[in-house]
Formats: C-alpha cells, structure tokens, sequence
C-alpha cells in the first residue's frame, strides 16, 4: 500500500492556526471560570464593611465640628447610614466629602485657568549702543543670549588704538549691562600661564622655537616621573612651540625648572602680573612660583589655581606682542570703572624684538596645529576671511572656586595679512556648570566674532 501524500503546506498551517486558536479561547474560558467568581464575590460585599462604630465616629465628628445644631448633626448622620446601607454604598464621613469637593474645585480652576505663558526677557540694547563697534556688540549679545555660558565675557580690542570696540558679558542667567569681570582677579590663568614661560625662556637665549623638549607621559596631565628626565634621555621629544600650541603640561614644566623662578617672575612682571595698576584697573593679577620644587613645576604649565589674570590683562597682553611694544592696559570712554578713560603708559619693561616674534608664532601655531585648529577653521568662518588672516592664541582650562566651576580661556588675535595695520585681540572666558552641559566651546566663540570683524573690515574677494 503507498504512503499517503502529505497535505499542502498552507493547509497544514491553516489547521495549526485553527488549533491555536482554539486552545487559547478554552484557556480563556477556564481562567474566567477560575478567577471571576472570586471578584464579584468580593465586590459584591464591599457595602456590608461599615458597622456601628463607624457610625459612632461619623456623629461625633459632626457633633465637634457643628457643636450648635447638635441633635440635627445626629440625625444626618443616622440618615447618612440608613441611605447608604439601602442603596449598598459606601459611607464617606464629612471630612472625606470636604475632600472630594476640594478636589473637584482644584480640578475645575486647572481646567480654566489659561497657562502662564514664558517670562519674555526685555533686552536693554543702551549698552549696545554705546559701543564703538555698535554691530560687532550687537553679534555679541547675541551669541551671549543663544548660547548661555553660566559665566562669560567676551572682549575685542583694537591693535592699532588699544581701544575697546565691543563687549559683553553674561551672569546669573542674563546678559549684564556692566563688564564688571573685566577687572575681577580671582580667575585662574591656567594654560595662559605658559605664555610667561616660553617668553622667559626665549628672553633667556637658551630656548628657541625649534627647540626639542623631552615629552615623557600625556600631555595634559603632570607627574612627578614626568618631571625625571635620565641622562643621554632618547625618549620623544616635542618643540617649544608645539609644546605650547599642544598646551603640553610636562615640557613647559622642565622649561619652567631650567629657567629658574627669578626669569620667570621678570618675564610675568614684563606681561602685568603682580603690578598694581592706576586705579585698581584691572585688579593685580598673581604669579608667585616657588624657588624650587613640584610647585614651580606647576605654576610653569599653569597647572594651578594660585596663578590668577584678570581678561583686561590676557588683552593687553596679546595686543602687546602684537604690536611688540611694553604693556598698555586696554581702555574706552565710557566704562569707568571697568577699563581706563584713556591711554595710560605703564613702566612695565619689554621683550626682546626675537621674544615677541616668537610669542607670535607660537600662538599662530596654536591655531594651524594645536588646540584652537579644530574650531578656528573654515568650519566657523568664511573660507576667503580664514586665508585673509594670520589668526593666533592660546586656550586654557582649569576648575577654579570663584565662581566654582570649569573655566575655559581663549585669548588671540586676528590681523590682516594684506594690511596688518588691521587687527583685533579677542578675549573670551567662559564658566561651566560642571553638572550641565558646557555652552558652544570658547574657540568657536572667537572664530564666529573674528569671522564677523573680517566681513566688515577687510575687502575679501569671493572665493580667496
């Protein structure tokens, strides 16, 4: 006898469909069976729960409450529970209806009552206007109300006049109509720092751009072991200037020990530190190396919070040797007493014209190769103003105290390679919340004004 053919494949899944279904409709029907009966049971003798004492406490709480109409409080009460056992519901005593029409009251006023729409904020634009670069301060306070730094400054200044263009400033959540963080002496330099370091070494004689320095671990960090270089070292070595674009802790620390703490004080006391300025413009800045030791190391590469610079400083710096000339606090007319009303000379000594030459390239190199590349491209600004300009700076980050949290620096400049006498030193320091998400990063800040500032003062060609 031969063997049966099976049936087709979409028969056979038909009947398995129907066999499911099925199974599930009688394991359905057996749960209900199971499991129904118990709940309208139960259901069924919630109205049997109150009893006398209930009562008992229903009247005495009417009596308390209504001592006045005492027998007609009695009275609701025993007709309260002789309506609810009739018609088999629950009792509420007084406190609980008192509840459920609150309730319903505070549902009701939800339901009408219109949302309170967002506080618009009122822009006072009389800071603004006062100005001398009235669009270049009108883009700052902008980018200062779009991207919300907790604490920022942001300050430009013009090579030539050393004067201030534009400004803006933002804390406890709103743009301020003063920069009093201009002249405030409690934030730490940080990486700024390193500029006071390659200055003295280059001033030395012993150092020059070029320069091989031993690089012994990472470069944001600073070891003790890091600082112990072997005789006939062969291990890798980093040049001063990338050491400095890289913003390389270990090898501007060894610098900072083969100089000695005496250059190093010369040199920060040549770019304004530890000087008391006319009028307290801006606060006194601090350097104060140790003679010797880790902690001279430290305070080299700025990896300390006692090395404090104020941003009218870190300006007048960079204009300085930009324009290779002695230290010039920035100033405008109408800012007292946050910047000078006008030029002041300061006794501050000068660099080598070979020194300023080098701080120059050291901060352009920051630009093209170290840590300011990223932002400070063509990413941020038009291809034809990036080529049109030699862009220079230096970026540091440190926590500080005062106000707490992760301060962020750039100080640089943008200058005009077909006219040099077109230029700007660009200042910004930003505080982030170290529990929030940090604003757009100082870097691209800068580039965003300098990228602006070239639009309107340089004739670019489309497609340079």
């Amino acid at each position: 006898m031969l063997p049966k053919e099976p049936l087709p494949y979409a028969q056979r899944l038909r009947n398995r469909i129907i066999a499911l279904g099925i199974f599930a409709t009688l394991c359905f029907m057996i749960g209900s069976c199971i499991f129904g009966g118990g709940k309208k049971q139960e259901v069924a003798q919630l109205p049997e729960a109150p009893e006398t004492p209930i009562v008992a406490v229903d009247s005495a709480s009417n009596t308390a409450s209504n001592p006045v109409n005492d027998s007609a409080a009695t009275d609701s009460g025993a007709m309260d529970l002789e309506t609810a056992m009739a018609e088999g519901t629950p009792i509420n005593t007084t406190e609980q209806k008192a509840e459920d029409m609150a309730n319903t009251q505070a549902t009701v006023t939800a339901a009408v009552t219109p949302e309170v729409p967002p506080e618009i904020e009122v822009i006072d634009s009389t800071h603004i206007k006062a100005q001398k670069n009235v669009f270049l301060a009108e883009k700052i306070d902008n980018m200062l109300r779009r991207f919300k730094p907790m604490y920022g400054v942001i300050l430009v200044v013009d090579v030539q006049t050393n004067e201030i263009i534009a400004w803006g400033e933002r804390k406890d959540e709103k743009v301020q109509s003063t920069p009093d963080f201009f002249v405030k002496n409690t934030f730490p330099a940080a990486s700024l720092a390193k500029t006071i370091t390659i200055a003295a070494a280059m001033d030395s004689k012993r150092y020059s751009l070029n320069t091989p320095i031993p690089m012994i671990g990472s470069y944001h960090t600073l070891y003790k072991n890091q600082l112990r270089v072997k005789e006939n070292y062969t291990g890798p070595t980093i040049e001063l200037q990338d050491a400095y674009a890289m913003s390389a802790n270990p090898p501007l620390a060894l610098i900072g020990l083969n100089v000695g703490a005496g250059r190093l004080k010369e040199a920060a006391k040549k770019l304004g530190y530890n000087t008391n300025f006319p009028g307290g413009i801006p606060g006194r800045s601090s350097y104060t190396p140790p003679d010797s030791g880790y902690g001279l190391a430290e305070v080299s590469c700025g990896f300390t919070e006692s090395t404090t610079l104020t941003p009218l400083l870190a300006a007048a710096q960079v204009r300085a040797i930009l324009a290779k000339k002695p230290l010039e606090i920035p100033w405008t007319a109408n800012l007292s007493p946050y910047a000078p009303k006008s030029r002041i000379a300061l006794e501050a000594g000068s660099f080598s014209e070979n020194t300023y030459f080098g701080l120059r390239q050291a901060m352009i190199r920051s630009i093209t190769n170290g840590t300011a590349r990223k932002q400070i491209s063509t990413r941020n600004m038009a291809r034809k103003n990036y080529n049109a300009l030699d862009i220079g700076g230096k970026t540091g980050s440190l926590d500080g105290h005062d106000p707490y949290g992760r301060y962020e620096w750039f100080k640089g400049f943008a200058q005009s390679k077909e006219d040099p006498k077109k230029a700007i030193v660009v200042v910004i320091l930003q505080i982030h919340d170290l529990q929030k998400v940090r604003s757009q990063p100082a870097t691209q800040v800068a580039a965003m004004i300098m990228n602006y500032w070239a639009h309107q003062n340089l004739n670019t060609k489309k497609g340079n």
